[in-house]
């Protein structure tokens, strides 16, 4: 094999390695796909909530808050395959409520969300719930956690041995070659 070749055999499969380890990951972070009581409606009191994914999911958390921050939840949420089910506290007394709330999707990965319903007709007393907890106002902000900085961080430095490796090989090669 001529030296030439050699060298261009070496450069594609640096470049093909660097391209191969720098590549997006495939995302197979799951999806809400509905809620009970539906977001934005204006409903009766309900007795649970009720949030369905797109897969299975784990580790549920869910917070029910009214205006004043107080919480309506009875106990912890329960999965069960793609259905999540939290109990609520009592009979919810008028307003609008928001749900938060965070799972762990299948490829590991957290999820979290909110969205807003609207509770009339009701008879029970305002003032069930207990003020929010730290932890209630994290899983009901909407972001996700990560480590993608960390992953990039690997992939980068991957990159680097597979370039310092095929450069050695390359030289190991062609100082072979050239001593022939």
């Amino acid at each position: 094999m001529s030296r030439a070749v050699r060298r261009a055999a070496a450069g594609l499969a640096a470049a093909g390695a660097a391209l191969a380890l720098t590549a997006p990951p495939a995302s197979a972070h799951t999806s809400l796909t509905a809620t009970d009581p539906a977001a934005n409606a204006t409903i009766a009191p309900p007795a649970q909530i009720v949030l369905t994914y797109a897969d299975p999911v784990q580790l549920p958390q869910v917070v029910l808050t009214d205006a004043e921050g107080g919480r309506h939840e009875a106990g912890k949420a329960q999965a069960v395959d793609n259905k999540v089910t939290e109990a609520v506290k009592g009979t919810l007394p008028n307003g609008v409520y928001t749900v938060g709330w965070r799972v762990v999707s299948p490829d590991g990965h957290p999820i979290s969300g909110t969205y807003k319903f609207t509770v009339t007709g009701s008879t029970g007393a305002a003032g069930t719930g207990g003020p929010a907890s730290a932890p209630a106002a994290k899983a009901a902000d909407g972001g996700s956690g990560g480590s993608g900085g960390w992953l990039w961080i690997g992939l980068i430095a991957a990159v680097v041995v597979v370039a310092g490796g095929g450069f050695a090989w390359y030289r190991r090669t062609s100082g072979a070659s050239a001593q022939k």
